[in-house]
């Protein structure tokens, strides 16, 4: 594969003389590219040039023909962000915590981002005047406790203009918590300076959390750009995509979740694949996320369990899936399965009410 050289790559010409595809293949990337952004990082381009276009990294950034292939279930909108979005660039779904997308514009693009057909688009993006109406929605909406800047990667943005957005939010009496959904200090750990980390200081609890799939992003500058901002104060977590080809099996998220921990970044969630359009060839089955679940439970630390959550189509919210480990029995006591697969009968044994 050739070398990169130290280049982001966003042209699908570049990807083909970069070694990633045949010539015959062009047009049919080509067509890919028309209906979902392309960019791969340097940092990331410097894993694939290492791993070869068949590893997990590749496989969640290179574009593939099978992303023209539509299965009927998938959706445009798969979590249903435009019902719930009041003013452009908030999504309202739950009532004490809004999503408020500042940017439109990632460094690199996943393949099978649930918000493929709407990142990168210049009429989904926010000018200053579109960003202040939305932090005036937020102000003006006293149940909003909790603010979730996403996008897009709203650390893209500049220092200047995340201070800016940061001192806003700091100024609403009402906001407790702003938390941060970002996969720069993986994708482009170099942006983790002083004057971000500046940036996102204010007098509110401000947490952070990395996007990250495979433990092979974990670089050293990685974790050096994770340990900045945790060492400056923010707590971080994480969230992956369960992956079919990039971490869908029992080894390779325990590898995952473990290093994460090492880096005192807490696994969050682990999200079984929304339905993206072309993104079929990525998702496993529920049963099988299930399954890889009991099998952390009975080998992992307490502290590497992320909760396998679905976020239901048409909006309605993210719900656990994980594997259930009790029933109850036709005697009224309950059942309940242990990590080894064996059966106990526990009593559900209450004072009773005076």
């Amino acid at each position: 594969m050739a070398d990169a050289g130290g280049k982001t790559l966003k042209a699908i010409r570049e990807l083909k003389d970069a070694g990633f595809f045949r010539e015959t293949e062009l047009a049919t990337i080509e067509e890919v590219a028309r209906s979902f952004a392309v960019s791969i990082s340097p940092e990331m381009l410097a894993l694939i040039d290492i791993e070869g276009a068949s590893g997990p990294i590749a496989t969640q950034f290179v574009p593939s023909p099978l992303e023209l292939l539509f299965a009927p279930e998938e959706l445009a909108d798969p979590i249903g962000d435009k019902a719930h979005s009041p003013v452009p660039g908030i999504v309202h779904r739950y009532p004490d915590r809004v999503l408020f997308k500042p940017a439109n514009v990632c460094a690199v693009y996943c393949r099978f981002c649930f918000r493929r057909e709407t990142v990168a688009n210049s009429a989904e993006s926010l000018d200053d005047a579109a960003i202040e109406r939305a932090l005036n929605y937020i102000e003006s909406t006293p149940s909003i406790w909790e603010v979730v800047v996403s996008g897009g990667d709203p650390l893209i943005l500049s220092a200047r203009r995340l201070k800016v957005i940061m001192r806003c939010l700091e100024d609403i009496k009402h906001i407790g918590v702003v938390r941060f959904h970002t996969r720069i200090p993986v994708v482009r750990p170099e942006l983790i300076d002083l004057g971000l980390i500046d940036a996102l200081k204010i007098d509110k609890a401000v947490y952070l959390i990395l996007h990250t799939n495979h433990v092979r992003e974990l670089t050293e500058e990685a974790r050096r750009a994770c340990a900045k901002l945790i060492n400056s104060g923010f707590p971080m977590l994480s969230q992956t995509v369960l992956l079919k080809g990039v971490n869908a099996d029992a080894q390779t998220l325990t590898s995952l979740f473990r290093a994460l921990v090492e880096m005192r970044i807490k696994p969050y969630y682990l999200h079984h694949g929304d339905l993206a359009k072309g993104t079929k060839h990525f998702r496993t089955s529920i049963e099988q996320g299930q399954e890889l679940m009991r099998t952390l439970r009975g080998t992992v630390s307490g502290l590497c369990q992320p909760l396998y959550v679905l976020d239901i189509p048409g909006g309605h919210g993210k719900v656990p899936i994980g594997p259930n480990y009790l029933s109850r029995s036709p005697e009224g006591s309950f059942e309940v399965c242990d990590v080894r697969g064996s059966m106990h009968t526990y009593c559900d044994s209450v004072a009773p009410t005076i």
